[in-house]
């Protein structure tokens, strides 16, 4: 079996996922990143992992589709026998997602259904799909949101999934002891990036709005998180285990 550690990170072609990709790669870890339709976007973060020295690979995946999941192990483990003469790896980071700022009175089943699938039922089925791929003494780290710990108007939906996530990993970290798979959340806050329409990044109300409420007086950026992530792929990490990062600068304190 190969000495190389290899992680997956869904939703790796932009925004945190890049980020995380990259900070893993940073720390000798070769990457597999998954993507929704951006193929440009996603090969140049493939090219920028390589540039560091470090392989990688990307593969579109719509995450919110458990129907494609198959093949996608498929693809993944081929790939993955190919280039390291065996079908495992070591991290999986349940990545990717889509915002919603919609209030409870105008939601409808149609989103609500699409968070879901993404979030928690994409999540849940993608990540049983790699568990035979997945190396034991491994570690799987889900990502959540502040939201799930404090409240804000219009975030019923995807606060809610984010909170079945992080229940789902407790239940994940003890089920996969014996197995010594370590299972964590990670809830960034407010971040700076193209997520839900670049809204914290390019609004300068919500901007102001988000600084004022966080202790270290901004919202995020990428590389806040991604390092968080990177970490707990290495072995510094090795005794963290069912445990909720929250990675926001102190908001809400």
């Amino acid at each position: 079996m190969t000495l190389n550690k290899i992680a997956l990170v869904t939703g790796g072609s932009r925004g945190l996922g890049r980020n995380m990709a990259i900070k893993i790669a940073e720390k000798g870890i070769d990457v597999v990143i998954t993507y929704h339709s951006n193929e440009v976007k996603a090969n140049e973060v493939v090219n920028e992992i390589e540039q560091l020295g470090r392989k990688a690979k990307a593969f579109r995946l719509d995450t919110g589709n458990t129907k494609v999941f198959k093949d996608f192990a498929v693809d993944l483990s081929t790939y993955l026998k190919n280039e390291y003469g065996a079908a495992h790896f070591d991290f999986l980071v349940n990545n990717a997602g889509t915002g919603s700022h919609t209030s409870f009175a105008d939601a409808t089943e149609d989103e609500f259904d699409s968070l879901v699938n993404i979030h928690y039922k994409g999540v849940y089925f993608l990540t049983q799909a790699m568990l035979p791929y997945l190396n034991n003494e491994g570690g799987i780290i889900n990502i959540s949101s502040g939201l799930a710990r404090f409240s804000h108007p219009n975030t019923s939906m995807y606060a809610s999934v984010k909170g079945a996530i992080e229940v789902l990993s407790r239940v994940w970290a003890a089920e996969l002891a014996p197995r010594k798979i370590k299972v964590n959340t990670v809830a960034p806050g407010a971040v700076q990036t193209d997520f839900n329409n670049g809204m914290v990044r390019d609004n300068a109300v919500v901007y102001e709005r988000v600084a004022n409420m966080t202790a270290l007086g901004r919202p995020g950026v990428p590389d806040d998180i991604g390092g968080v992530i990177a970490f707990l792929c290495t072995d510094d990490a090795r005794w963290i285990n069912g445990q909720r990062i929250e990675v926001s600068g102190g908001m809400h304190l």
